[in-house]
């Protein structure tokens, strides 16, 4: 059986480099040199969206993964507004990625096919890979260091696309380090100690 390729990583910010150095403060979003490229329209616009765009940055690589050239990051972002899936509240703060809306847009503008999956346990996640199959899963952000004690569950947004022998193979859109970003691997037992038990589901296909 032929197994599907290693989706295309994203992060959140344009340089996977920096990115450890912006979510400890280290560095500011602004002074990303490749913020341009996110779409965004000054470095202030990038920096207050790109803390919001873990869902965003697993849709890109979703949609890269079955072929699609995906939009730049803050594009993508309103379109996804538009649709619901980012609500601007009174006072600034910016709600999403929103599920309902979500899968509607990937329904209408790419007839991708998705599910909301709830109430599922870490150990129900590799059956939803099987021919291909990818999962945007809530997770608590600090899984980027998985050994570590978990202090919660949900608020960030990872894309799981493959499992092997009890491990979990994902793209985090905020890991601290290369380790941690692109094709991360998770113990599934460490992964439930983070896991909301919720996400969106892309089914696959059978695979020749």
């Amino acid at each position: 059986m032929k197994r599907a390729a290693i989706p295309p990583y994203f992060g959140q910010w344009e340089t996977p480099a920096l990115i450890g150095a912006i979510i400890t403060g280290a560095c500011r979003a602004e002074d990303d040199p490749a913020w341009a490229q996110s779409g965004a329209e000054t470095p202030q616009d990038y920096a207050r969206w790109a803390d919001h765009l873990c869902g965003v940055a697993c849709l890109r690589m979703a949609l890269a993964a079955r072929g699609i050239t995906p939009p730049c990051a803050r594009d993508l972002a309103r379109m996804l507004t538009r649709q619901g899936a980012y609500v601007e509240e009174p006072g600034g703060h910016i709600r999403g990625l929103i599920y309902a809306p979500a899968i509607t847009w990937l329904a209408e503008t790419h007839a991708m096919a998705a599910e909301i999956i709830l109430d599922r346990a870490a150990e129900d996640i590799p059956p939803l890979l099987a021919g291909g199959g990818l999962f945007i899963a809530s997770v608590h952000p600090a899984i980027r260091r998985p050994t570590e004690p978990a202090p919660g569950k949900g608020g960030h947004l990872v894309l799981v696309f493959r499992a092997e022998q009890g491990v979990l193979r994902l793209h985090n859109p905020s890991g601290h380090d290369a380790a941690s970003q692109a094709d991360a691997r998770v113990a599934i037992a460490d992964f439930g100690r983070f896991f909301a038990g919720r996400g969106i589901w892309l089914p696959g296909k059978a695979l020749a």
